[in-house]
């Protein structure tokens, strides 16, 4: 099972940072980065 997460953060060198970390576990994947927490909440993320 995978699970699919969407990344927020408003500095983009921490959020890309994440990303990779995270995107690098066999289980986990990045779907997407948002700079913020409003900004991923209302986005329609197409998961």
């Amino acid at each position: 099972m995978t699970v699919r997460v969407v990344v927020a953060d408003d500095q983009e060198l921490v959020r890309s940072g994440f990303a990779m970390i995270l995107d690098g576990q066999p289980d986990i994947e990045v779907v997407a980065e948002a700079g913020d927490g409003v900004e991923a909440v209302a986005r329609p993320w197409t998961c």
